[in-house]
């Protein structure tokens, strides 16, 4: 009975060991994408190399986070899959150690990884992201001001415009826009339901309406559409989006509860909410899905054919999560089924392969 958690311990090591070093290997990868994809970038304003680089830095945590299940899954193949090519599992279940247990004892490695992807999800990348795309639009715009968290006020010569929400690259929702003269008074003020940036920095609004101070009094108009033309590019107004990704989820169940008091949808982000937590949980069930590949006809493969069976199973994992998300949101499903469908899915597979494996 001694020697159970020493073998408890060292295929928890080899797990964490191999997952460390293939996160390691999709970081590099990872960084090196994204300084190439800011080589347009790089010369607009005061946006340098190095700036690209911290904008990497900065942003490889919120990767790591999102790619952590995948490479967990790769590093728990390839650390039982050396442990089973050297005939270590071997020896364990002669010593009398079930599938089930060491299966137990994988799923403790994936609790491990979940508690440190919690941390990375919820203290650490969404802060750095947000800083980094902050860093990089205030480098790029200097000639412009913003100000504004949930919500943006920019300001472009005598003209200020509000933004409530990004619903899309180039969309956005609740507008509102202010002239102002030499003088600093109010000409006019104007409100959009939408907008739509196209070539040009051009700004289409539509349900426009505009309330103008003049002497002879008030006057206002309505027009279905409104063209704006501004230097502000869609990116520097991007910073006020509220985008699941930059949020915790303690900020995601406040905004959701915001939107739900206030009767606007919030689909998306219950959706997000529930979304991060099952990806979470998933990690645990992730790791276990090495075992049954262990001791059955992989076990003699090599390193690479479990790599790549690792991920092929991870791509259909995460494809079938973001179609159920992008799918299940036309088709108005519950997001707790969104969010946990293939999660609960892969842990049904995931037990009923473990306790066929002998």
């Amino acid at each position: 009975m001694t020697l159970l958690p020493v073998m408890a311990r060292y295929i928890i090591g080899a797990v964490l060991k191999y997952t460390l070093l293939v996160m390691a290997v999709l970081m590099i990868l990872t960084g090196l994408y994204l300084f190439i994809t800011q080589q347009d970038d790089i010369g607009t304003g005061d946006y340098q190399v190095v700036d690209a680089f911290f904008f990497v830095a900065l942003n490889l945590p919120q990767n790591a986070f999102e790619l952590l299940p995948i490479g967990a899954l790769i590093g728990a193949l390839l650390g039982l899959g050396n442990l089973a090519r050297s005939s270590e599992l071997i020896v364990m279940r002669s010593a009398g150690v079930s599938v089930a247990r060491i299966a137990a004892w994988v799923g403790l490695a994936g609790i491990i990884l979940a508690a440190g992807t919690w941390v990375l999800g919820e203290y650490v990348a969404p802060q750095l992201e947000t800083y980094g795309q902050e860093l990089k639009t205030m480098k790029r715009f200097q000639q412009f001001a913003r100000a504004g968290t949930r919500g943006a006020w920019a300001k472009d010569g005598d003209t200020f415009i509000s933004v409530q929400q990004q619903s899309a690259e180039n969309q956005f929702s609740g507008i509102y826009v202010f002239h102002f003269d030499a003088d600093r008074h109010l000409r006019s003020l104007g409100r959009a339901s939408t907008a739509k940036v196209g070539a040009n920095n051009e700004w289409v609004l539509e349900n426009y309406t505009e309330t103008a101070f003049t002497t002879d009094g008030l006057k206002v108009r309505r027009e279905a559409e409104e063209v704006l033309n501004t230097r502000l590019a869609p990116e520097f107004l991007g910073l006020a989006s509220v985008r699941p990704s930059q949020l915790t989820s303690r900020d995601l169940f406040a905004y959701v509860s915001h939107l739900k008091r206030n009767g606007l949808d919030s689909s998306v982000f219950e959706t997000a909410f529930w979304a991060r937590i099952a990806r979470t949980a998933s990690l645990i069930i992730v790791v276990m899905l090495a075992v049954p590949f262990s001791f059955g006809s992989l076990r003699t493969s090599g390193a690479g054919a479990r790599m790549v069976v690792g991920i092929l199973l991870g791509a259909a994992f995460f494809l079938l999560a973001q179609l159920l998300e992008n799918g299940g949101q036309v088709f108005g499903l519950d997001p707790i089924v969104i969010a946990w469908g293939p999660t609960v899915l892969l842990a049904l597979t995931v037990s009923i392969a473990i306790a066929r494996t002998r």
